[in-house]
């Protein structure tokens, strides 16, 4: 499985997480976190999707990509434990720790694997 097939859902959803932090609460960190980190995941799953398409990898968007997904993780976390709530941190930290640790898998085994060109 290719990084960016599951970074783009990804993405999307700290997008509409931020977008109906903002609409239910009013919150602008909530706006600016979400759409923040979820842009910065939506744009390096294209960087990574376009060197796909060139058959090769791209260890910048990979690298973007886990940095992000852990600092969620830590971030989401440490909210979750403060607060015990499930909606949004708990939520939020468990589904960035399930993607830091595909993204250190795909790190640990070279990336997205380039199929060879058939003949």
């Amino acid at each position: 499985m290719h990084d960016f097939c599951f970074t783009f859902p990804y993405g999307m959803l700290l997008i509409v997480g931020g977008f109906i932090g903002y609409m239910k609460k009013g919150s602008i960190v909530s706006l600016a976190g979400g759409a923040g980190t979820g842009l910065l995941v939506v744009l390096a799953g294209f960087i990574s999707l376009k060197a796909f398409a060139k058959k090769k990898n791209s260890s910048l968007a990979i690298v973007l990509e886990t940095v992000i997904a852990g600092f969620l993780t830590f971030v989401m976390g440490k909210r979750f434990l403060q607060t015990q709530k499930i909606m949004p941190a708990g939520l939020v930290a468990g589904i960035s720790a399930l993607m830091t640790c595909f993204y250190v898998y795909k790190i640990a085994t070279g990336g997205n694997h380039i199929p060879p060109k058939a003949e």
